[in-house]
């Protein structure tokens, strides 16, 4: 199975301030890895020094064989790494669509950004019928959607996502689950962040259990929901 996002060590922080100390994980071709762990586990720096936006002070993170540590957040987009952030992050006072087209704007899919729209559109059919409609006039739900789909839109070999169940209705955390399972069938290589434990690690290939900044367990994702440590903490079981 051909590696496309291994990050070694990694060490990560804000104004001199540790939050990530030496984690190591990987995500192949194909694979939905989910990291799990609590409020403040550090789970969104990770997403963010992969991304750039946040100085890894060592380590390293590779991508398609390329040292890209510290690269400049575009270049990384370029290379084809996407994320949905935490708290979806939308422009409110702008159109579904015209968040959506926002996301192609990459030259590496700029000229397809119709059949991406289509595709987005396919994927959440209640998009295209409100494609007009602010996106600051939508739910949660549906705010998540548009945030997934303009991620999509760059047309990256890895999406990451961060928190997408956070803050939603039980009926679209459900909704949200079979998106991702729907999108890693499709091809999809998906590094899911998410505090859901259970839901996560139960549509990964393998995932990883962060605590204070560090990995404390790994393993596949039904592994790990047989564990003792992640059943108790985690799961209330």
């Amino acid at each position: 199975m051909t590696r496309l996002l291994d990050i070694q060590d990694l060490t990560a922080g804000y104004n001199g301030v540790t939050v990530l100390s030496g984690v190591s994980l990987h995500v192949d071709e194909g694979e939905t890895v989910a990291v799990v762990g609590a409020n403040g586990a550090g789970k969104t720096t990770l997403i963010r020094a992969i991304a750039g936006m946040v100085h890894a002070t060592s380590g390293i993170v590779t991508f398609s064989g390329t040292n890209i540590t510290n690269q400049p957040t575009d270049r990384i987009c370029e290379a084809g790494i996407a994320q949905s952030p935490e708290g979806r992050q939308l422009f409110v006072s702008l159109s579904i669509e015209d968040n959506l087209r926002l996301g192609a704007i990459l030259k590496r899919a700029r000229a397809r950004t119709d059949d991406n729209l289509a595709r987005v559109f396919d994927l959440f059919p209640k998009l295209k019928a409100r494609r007009h409609q602010l996106a600051g006039t939508l739910s949660g739900g549906e705010q998540q959607m548009v945030a997934i789909g303009r991620a999509l839109m760059a047309e990256p070999k890895v999406v990451m996502l961060d928190e997408p169940s956070l803050g939603l209705a039980p009926v679209m955390v459900d909704l949200m689950f079979d998106t991702i399972a729907d999108l890693n069938k499709q091809g999809m290589s998906i590094l899911l962040v998410e505090q859901n434990t259970g839901e996560s690690l139960a549509l990964s290939s393998r995932g990883y259990v962060l605590e204070n900044g560090s990995v404390v367990l790994q393993g596949t994702g039904e592994a790990l929901l047989q564990d003792d440590r992640v059943r108790k903490a985690y799961l209330g079981l």
